[in-house]
């Protein structure tokens, strides 16, 4: 078995038992906030797009190529009418430099092995100008910093390779311009977006 069949196989699992077709992490909130970043009349590779739960917030005015590992999760994705591609993100992806006006990253980041290799893919294939859109728990918030000092894991996801502040969400970002994170997904945010937004968005341009 390859490596590739390895992970549809484990993803798959994980998908089915933990996420249902229709799960997007943040809900609403963070697929109108995709919506508006990733803009229309573009053309847009959806890393880790999954069942296309998130997908659809973009679909609309946009010419969209879908990469996720899990096979079977891909084939609900092609029911949306974009293009999939069944590939493993931590490997170079089968597409020409500078073919591609946004690159999706939603909740990906945490997952693969080397998240600096995925931003620089991004970076070949974005066009001058082109924007990364992307999101990535906080896992740094009030919530898991009490787990752990209660002597409990942070996260209990075990499919997290990475968890991720702020500040290393604007290194992974450095070589784009008008890097922006914006702290969503809680009632408390007003008190401390940082302490409490159980997601940040981020987003980064290409230099023209």
């Amino acid at each position: 078995m390859t490596r590739l069949e390895e992970l549809s196989n484990r993803y798959g699992e994980h998908h089915r038992a933990r996420r249902g077709r229709e799960f997007v992490y943040g809900g609403p909130e963070r697929a109108e906030l995709f919506a508006q970043l990733v803009g229309r009349g573009r053309r847009v590779l959806d890393l880790g797009c999954r069942y296309g739960a998130l997908t659809r917030a973009y679909v609309d005015g946009n010419e969209v190529v879908g990469v996720d590992v899990d096979r079977e999760a891909l084939a609900e994705a092609a029911k949306l009418g974009i293009e999939t591609v069944w590939a493993d993100v931590d490997e170079p992806l089968p597409f020409a430099d500078s073919t591609f006006d946004v690159v999706v990253a939603g909740e990906l980041l945490e997952h693969v092995r080397s998240p600096d290799q995925v931003v620089a893919e991004a970076r070949r294939l974005l066009r001058s100008g082109g924007r990364i859109v992307g999101s990535v728990p906080n896992a740094f918030r009030l919530k898991n910093r009490l787990r752990f000092l209660a002597g409990r894991a942070p996260e209990n996801d075990p499919t997290h390779l990475h968890m991720f502040t702020p500040q290393a969400v604007r290194h992974l970002l450095a070589g784009y311009d008008e890097i922006e994170l914006t702290f969503i997904s809680s009632r408390l945010l007003r008190v401390h977006p940082r302490l409490f937004a159980n997601d940040i968005v981020f987003t980064g341009r290409m230099p023209r």
